[in-house]
């Protein structure tokens, strides 16, 4: 066969003759550096042949090669498919906008004129476009594997009339001068290109809603919301439309329901007349499927019930195969909220009490889950004893925590929220208290219902009021340490909260009591990705590894209080920074000479606190660990800062079969042990040691292999010792199925996932 003679159908539709050098060339240019051997990938050339062949055909055949050619022992073969994927990628914006990388300054006015972009990048002058242009660095599109790129091309470029109509490099400039909008103009250029070396490096990684949506018009950027229910109709179905809203703008929500009245509780005088929070939660799920974030997926909601609720039994009921279907709700994510005296009940196997919130209520003119610590275990204690309690049921503690585990091992979830120990550590605890976790239960804050619905007529029109509450809302960063070193971290732990904050002032969230709570308390969550990567890296075993863990997010913790301690001094302080622990100096629960004391790095925490006492500090919380289990793809890494679920395997879904690998897979893959293999008692203490240091939470995932011989105590224990070990939160429960290697598991929420 005579390759040369071959004629193919280019993007226009014209009959040309192939050009076996130019392809020639795309495969130098992909294999260049790797462990690979090209005449292996050329010679599926001649099996791809067909009369009028297309060159994308071609292009995607090649791909599919090397994506074939993968394999534990040449892995490299992922990262050839990634390279002509992302060539493929310029080959198809080049023919949708006629140019490609070397019009910085037209890309920017036609995008904009499309109302691609957001008109507000037209405030950079063309010779700031032409100074930034010669910052972009194209030979960055080369560093992603298959999955990496796949997960690039296909989800967050800018697609236009079908077509991909915008370049890897391009996103990461442009959404680098939208951070730096607000910055001060002489040396707003700087900012920017200190911005883009971060996110093009991949030191820093995006949340999904600013990496998808920092660059088109209105586009929302947070990615955590958490509200509450008040126990009337109006509220209820306010936040039905406050989650729609949410829901519509990509976000995640948490609601709390521990107001609403249980079932068979009293409805204007009448017992039995309440249906308790069943069948609101069933509104919720509907919701949530209805308003499917812009048609990609359904919404997604988690929604939480305090452990001493009446209706929790039933609420463990909810995604259970077994039962009344009329009392199910498969598309929310259920949590409970234990405080530390179920939680000591449980481990003393004493009883415990169910309770209707508007019984006690009435009685003590208090809701019940707006109280913990001390507080809580005093007035619940009390009512215990109270004779006037009607309706109430007492059970055994742990009988209760064993069905809150089955149901886990059946569903994966609830998920726990320890609600004591995020509040203990709450440094905001001066104006409110936190109720539940966010929908990865690795974000939450202060939040409390919007109450006091009135409605008034003026002519013909009607006038509805209420006293706003307070929406937690949070952005969302990662630090990715697979690609960072010790020298760095300072740096970008600095401009990661520069970015988050900027992201603050750029975005209008749905809702009013969202956008309050970001400039009461300017939340944001810097997190981290590839820790498992990082201590390969470096030569070190996880599970032996404790100390140098703990170290590196003190260490995060410290820069991240100096940033915005810094940023303070120059933009000022966040509005409820008065009277915080912060103020009173009182940080992640220790004082200066708790860190004179015990911290190896003293010296520079005694700096910290004379920032924060001189200056204030610009956020009110700092640091959340998100699973961000599918931005790590792009970002080369292996996900939070669990193990890896596995050094090597091919991924098969919808899109086709994507090799999933490790980054130090060829020299130190016995370094990564598998999540499967990592000891969950171990494991739950290096989690409780990373959020000693994190002011929200930690998407922390536990993982039973039922082939190991597992058994419910195993369980039980792990857990437990979460709990006494200080841990806020515990995510999804995952397990290996028996005789399979099969692990039972649920989508993430996507808005966590940078």
């Amino acid at each position: 066969m005579n390759l040369e003679r071959r004629t193919v159908i280019n993007r226009e539709g014209i009959v040309e003759t192939l050009n076996i050098e130019k392809i020639r060339e795309k495969l130098i240019r992909a294999c260049e550096g790797l462990d690979v051997n090209m005449v292996e990938l050329e010679s599926n050339i001649d099996s791809i042949y067909e009369e009028n062949i297309t060159t994308q055909k071609i292009q995607a055949s090649l791909i599919n090669a090397a994506v074939t050619m993968t394999t534990f022992e040449e892995s490299d073969w992922s990262y050839v498919a990634g390279r002509l994927l992302m060539m493929e990628a310029e080959r198809e914006v080049y023919h949708a906008r006629g140019f490609s990388y070397n019009k910085f300054p037209e890309t920017i006015k036609k995008l904009t004129d499309l109302k691609l972009y957001d008109e507000r990048l037209l405030s950079y002058t063309t010779e700031e476009l032409e100074e930034l242009s010669k910052c972009i660095d194209t030979t960055r599109d080369m560093v992603y594997d298959y999955a990496g790129s796949n997960m690039l091309v296909s989800r967050y470029l800018i697609k236009y009339n079908g077509r991909t109509f915008e370049l890897p490099q391009e996103v990461f400039m442009v959404i680098s001068m939208m951070l730096a909008l607000n910055e001060e103009k002489e040396n707003r250029i700087n900012v920017v290109k200190g911005f883009y070396e971060a996110l093009s490096l991949r030191k820093l990684s995006l949340a999904t809603p600013i990496l998808a949506n920092l660059r088109i018009p209105k586009g929302n950027l947070s990615s955590c919301f958490i509200t509450a229910i008040d126990d009337n109709i109006e509220s209820i179905f306010y936040n039905i439309d406050s989650i729609a809203k949410i829901s519509k703008n990509g976000g995640g929500v948490g609601v709390n329901i521990s107001r609403i009245r249980a079932k068979g509780s009293m409805v204007n005088g009448y017992y039995n007349a309440s249906g308790g929070v069943i069948p609101w939660i069933r509104i919720i799920n509907d919701t949530a499927v209805a308003v499917n974030q812009q048609g990609r997926r359904a919404g997604a909601v988690t929604v939480a019930l305090d452990t001493w609720h009446l209706d929790i039994e039933t609420f463990l009921e909810l995604q259970t195969e077994n039962g009344d279907q009329r009392g199910k709700a498969y598309d929310i994510y259920p949590q409970v909220v234990c405080s530390n005296l179920f939680m000591k009940r449980v481990k003393n196997n004493e009883n415990w009490t169910l309770l209707d919130p508007y019984e006690v209520r009435v009685l003590y003119g208090l809701e019940l889950c707006e109280l913990y610590g001390y507080e809580f275990e005093e007035l619940y204690e009390k009512i215990e004893k109270d004779e006037r309690i009607k309706l109430k049921k007492v059970l055994s503690a742990r009988e209760l925590f064993k069905s809150i585990m089955k149901t886990q091992l059946e569903s994966g979830m609830p998920y726990i929220f320890f609600k004591d120990r995020a509040n203990e550590m709450n440094h905001n605890s001066h104006r409110g208290m936190i109720g539940n976790g966010n929908l990865c239960m690795e974000s939450f804050s202060n939040f409390k219902p919007t109450v006091e619905f009135k409605e008034t007529e003026e002519g013909n029109v009607s006038i509805r009021t209420n006293e706003m509450g307070e929406i937690h809302t949070c952005n969302l960063i990662s630090l990715n340490l697979a690609e960072l070193n010790e020298q760095e971290l300072e740096k970008y732990v600095a401009l990661a909260v520069r970015a988050l904050d900027n992201t603050i002032d750029l975005t209008v969230t749905p809702l009013k009591e969202s956008n309050k709570h970001n400039l009461l308390y300017r939340t944001i969550g810097i997190g981290a990705m590839g820790l498992a990567d990082y201590l390969a890296r470096e030569y070190m075993i996880y599970e032996e590894s404790i100390d140098e863990i703990n170290n590196i997010f003190e260490r995060i913790a410290l820069y991240s209080i100096k940033a915005s301690a810094l940023l303070a001094k120059e933009r000022g302080v966040y509005t409820a920074f008065k009277g915080s622990k912060w103020d009173r100096g009182l940080f992640y629960g220790k004082d200066s000479e708790w860190y004179r004391k015990n911290s190896k790095f003293k010296d520079e925490w005694a700096e910290a606190f004379y920032l924060v006492e001189s200056y204030g500090l610009r956020n009110g919380e700092l640091t959340a660990i998100a699973p961000n289990t599918s931005t790590s793809l792009l970002m080369g890494s292996t996900a939070s800062v669990i193990p890896t679920f596995s050094r090597f395997f091919i991924e098969k879904n919808q899109r086709g079969a994507i090799p999933r690998t490790v980054k130090y897979l060829k020299d130190r893959a016995w370094f990564y042990p598998e999540f499967k293999n990592v000891s969950p008692i171990t494991y739950v203490k290096i989690m409780a040691k990373i959020g000693s240091w994190v002011t929200q939470g930690v998407s922390m995932e536990l993982l039973f292999d039922l082939n190991k011989g597992i058994k419910a105590k195993d369980i039980y224990d792990t857990l437990m010792t979460a709990w006494e070990e200080g841990c806020k939160t515990v995510y999804y429960i995952r397990t290996i199925q028996k005789n399979t290697n099969n692990i039972a598991e649920k989508e993430e929420c996507e808005s966590c996932s940078g």
